[in-house]
């Protein structure tokens, strides 16, 4: 795992500024931010993307994001509102392939755009895909 940064920065190879350690994540200042404050929390196993992350690890990263967002909001940096957000593939923008959470202090006006055209669903259609999540998220672990 040599290459993955993520892995480095955990080895002590890369440098980060580190906000949190503990034995499962490990959160430290984006070195690209969206904003002032950017906080990144990966797992300390290599995760390629989310499916591969336990659910213990994923509480865990939940769990700082959210005390994260909290000690953003009581900074002195501009933090009007914080978006959890965490691409998985690259399709979804995922461009380092170790899971991680971003952190992301909000303020209106910012560069940061998540919105986008969107369209009311048919009930139909909602119904239909609810099912077929139903069935498969009893074989997905």
């Amino acid at each position: 795992m040599h290459a993955c940064v993520f892995c480095r920065v955990r080895g002590g190879s890369a440098r980060a500024s580190v906000v949190h350690q503990d034995d499962l994540v490990l959160a430290f200042m984006d070195l690209m931010p969206i904003n002032p404050g950017h906080v990144l929390v990966v797992p300390r196993m290599h995760a390629t993307g989310l499916g591969e992350v336990p659910d213990q690890v994923g509480a865990r990263m939940w769990s700082l994001g959210r005390r994260l967002g909290g000690a953003l909001r009581a900074s002195p940096v501009r933090c009007e509102g914080v978006n959890l957000f965490l691409a998985d593939g690259a399709a979804a923008f995922q461009t380092v392939f170790h899971a991680h959470l971003h952190v992301i202090p909000r303020f209106t006006g910012d560069s940061f755009p998540l919105q986008g055209p969107r369209a009311q669903a048919p009930r139909r259609e909602l119904e239909e895909g609810a099912a077929q999540l139903r069935e498969l998220l009893a074989h997905v672990h």
